[in-house]
């Protein structure tokens, strides 16, 4: 279960986030929205490649 925490009208629009930056691109929030389409078995590996090229960016 999702926890629940407190967002404005700006927020929850996407016109701003709660930490002061812009909002998703519209590129990346629709691919997220694809993302929540797969399987469970198939976000996962997404997840898993993301998190590595991520990694490995940061070094």
């Amino acid at each position: 279960m999702r926890s629940v925490r407190r967002v404005d009208a700006n927020e929850l629009l996407g016109l701003q986030s709660a930490t002061g930056r812009r909002g998703r691109t519209p590129l990346l929030q629709k691919q997220i929205e694809r993302l929540h389409q797969l399987p469970k078995t198939q976000q996962k590996v997404v997840m898993q490649m993301l998190d590595g090229v991520l990694a490995q960016a940061s070094r």
